[in-house]
Formats: structure tokens, sequence, C-alpha cells
């Protein structure tokens, strides 16, 4: 799965002029996994990305970006199947309304945003 992050990473790291080596020791991690962030194939960990941001002096919101488009699309499909048939108390009087608020939410956010 190439992602724009991973291409962000291996440019950032390029044009610093660091080989994966030094971005594993910095990040107290093998030379094998910067590889596997910079194809894709892993997500970094939020010290991982955080790491990143302070070596590079970057953002990295291609991650955030890519991160949210994922979580609204898992969520969206999370919220179609809530159970049905939770038993009423207090506790639950909002859970309908917050419910739809939430999809209202989503959707808002999907036509800011470009889509699903």
């Amino acid at each position: 799965m190439t992602t724009e992050f991973a291409l962000d990473l291996r440019t950032a790291r390029r044009k610093a002029g660091f080989v994966q080596s030094d971005i594993a020791h910095m990040l107290a991690s093998h030379q094998s996994r910067v590889s596997d962030l910079e194809q894709g194939r892993k997500l970094p960990t939020l010290t991982e990305t955080v790491m990143l941001s302070l070596i590079f002096g970057r953002s990295f919101e291609s991650l955030f970006s890519m991160v949210m488009r994922q979580a609204r699309r898992d969520l969206r499909k999370r919220v179609r199947k809530l159970p049905k048939n939770t038993r009423d108390f207090a506790g639950t009087f909002n859970r309908a309304s917050s419910i739809e608020r939430l999809r209202d939410r989503l959707a808002a956010e999907d036509e800011e945003h470009g889509g699903p």
C-alpha cells in the first residue's frame, strides 16, 4: 500500500541526505522498519511520527489526512452496524441523537474532503 506519507518520508530523507540506517538509529529501530515505512507497508506509531517530524522539521500532514480518511470510512461502516435494540434507560437518552450527529458530521467531512 503506497501512501502519500511514504513518498513524503522517502523524499524528506533523501533531501536531507540521510540513509535509512541513519533514520533507524535516530528512531532506535531497524533499517527494515524505515524501509517498511517508506514502502507504505507499515504506518508509523505516534512516537515515530513525532520523532520524524523533529528530524525533518515537518508535520507530515499527509499521514494524518490518510489516517483520517481511513478512520472516517471505518467509522461510517461501524455506525451503520450499531445494534438497534439497545435497552432504553437514562444513560441512553441521547444515543439516537448522538448517532445522528455523528452521521451528519461524517457526511459533512466527506463533502469537505472530496468524498468517502
